[in-house]
């Protein structure tokens, strides 16, 4: 090689290797995500674990359930006076119906909900952030014995209460409830309430951000150390599928594009632009294996839900008894979190949730045309009936692609790309005046 054509590959090495990625941050968003503090996650976590037990079925109004409840309830009304009447909180009472199995006969529950109204009265959507606050030893069944739940969920509840002291003083067109669901450990009986109330009333609820086991950096057995990813679990074919909805599914290939998935989605591309020196990791299960969370009862009803874990979860400190064994100690106890760590984990939360309550609607009849052969792709579609847009993306991504690559920006109902329908997926996205985008929503064949 002459020296010359060295330089022109050196050159193009550097160019290559400096490649820029340009971030747009809204300023809003950037400065709520900032507010975030360690210190106020560690107190709520620690006020949580103070209590004996949260187990769903503890009645002690002094040192069990109810008292965590009503903690979690002032907290929530204590911020909604920031909020200019926007923000109102419950207690909302419920029975657990017997079921011979983790509840013996009916028994008490309730979720304690923050309510923070949208601005927009043509917007009735629905975003909800949520995290259990029950506890449990090992034996599920226990109702009496010590169980601090820290980690499991105290983490997540503490993340729920203070994106509700940061968000409250703030206005989104949509809106958000911030729920600590009781009953999780008995069979998901808080969530499975909640999801069958908003079915029942036909709810537009649009997305929902479970938090569970949110905590922890630091692994058991493995001894992985990592305070720098994060887990979001989103099922592939969607548990309330019809039979219509399968066959457009295998028709087009889109199993790798449910709601959930897009959502799931749409958690790591806003979530690492706000929250730096963070990897969302996207995990292709509904949950961990062969187990669940609050997010199940949502799907099951149609809804859009994904799950929000950390990385590496430590079974030492996880459904056992506090207690010292060969030198080792047990328990889901706060001197065993990564605060910072839940600092970052509650950031990704805020940015994801204040986007999305801020975005349009999802663009309406989103087709890609097949009415023809060819190697360009045509997409059309509808405006949202919901918020100003000041256009569109076409999202794509080749097949083997876990994320979207590229972003077509158009402000008509149509676009035209030089890229062949057979090598790549599509969707479009509906983008609002201060940039917020909606979710993707994959497009159906547009056959004649």
């Amino acid at each position: 090689m002459t020296k010359k054509l060295l330089i022109i590959a050196l050159l193009a090495l550097v160019q290559n290797s400096f490649s820029q990625t340009i971030i747009h941050r809204n300023a809003e968003i950037e400065e709520m995500v900032s507010e975030i503090s360690a210190d106020s996650l560690e107190h709520h976590v620690r006020q949580l674990a103070s209590f004996n037990t949260r187990h769903t079925l503890s009645q002690d109004e002094v040192n069990g359930m109810p008292a965590a409840q009503n903690y979690v309830l002032s907290k929530f009304n204590h911020f909604a006076k920031q909020s200019g009447g926007r923000m109102s909180a419950e207690i909302e009472a419920f029975t657990i119906p017997a079921d011979d199995r983790r509840i013996q006969v009916d028994s008490p529950g309730a979720n304690v909900i923050a309510t923070l109204k949208g601005t927009n009265p043509a917007d009735d959507r629905i975003f909800i952030i949520s995290a259990h606050m029950d506890s449990r030893n090992k034996d599920v069944m226990d109702a009496e014995n010590p169980a601090p739940g820290a980690n499991d969920d105290g983490s997540g509840t503490a993340a729920v209460i203070e994106l509700a002291r940061v968000m409250a003083s703030h206005e989104f067109s949509a809106t958000i409830l911030f729920v600590a669901f009781t009953g999780e450990e008995q069979g998901l009986k808080g969530a499975t309430y909640l999801a069958e109330k908003a079915k029942e009333n036909n709810w537009n609820l649009a997305a929902v951000l479970n938090n569970d086991i949110v905590g922890n950096s630091e692994s058991s057995e493995t001894l992985l150390k990592d305070n720098l990813k994060l887990r979001v679990f989103s099922e592939t074919i969607p548990l309330a599928e019809t039979e219509r909805e399968a066959a457009v599914r295998r028709y087009t290939n889109a199993d790798n594009d449910s709601k959930s998935r897009q959502l799931a989605r749409y958690v790591k591309e806003v979530g690492e632009r706000y929250v730096d020196q963070f990897e969302i990791k996207l995990i292709y299960r509904s949950d961990r294996f062969l187990r669940g969370g609050d997010q199940t009862p949502f799907a099951r009803n149609g809804f859009t839900a994904v799950r929000i874990s950390e990385m590496n979860e430590n079974y030492i400190h996880q459904h056992e008894n506090v207690r010292v064994e060969d030198g080792v100690q047990y328990g889901d106890l706060p001197e065993f979190m990564d605060f910072e760590y839940l600092r970052k984990v509650a950031g990704v939360n805020l940015a994801a949730l204040a986007n999305l309550a801020n975005s349009p609607s999802l663009p309406e009849e989103v087709r890609i045309d097949v009415r023809s052969l060819s190697n360009k792709s045509s997409l059309l579609w509808k405006a949202p009936q919901i918020g100003n847009v000041k256009g569109y993306y076409v999202l794509m991504r080749e097949t083997s692609s876990p994320m979207w690559e590229k972003k077509f920006f158009t402000t008509d109902t149509s676009l035209t790309v030089p890229y062949s329908k057979d090598n790549y997926f599509f969707a479009v996205q509906a983008v609002s005046e201060s940039g917020a985008e909606s979710l993707a929503v994959f497009p159906t064949p547009l056959t004649r």
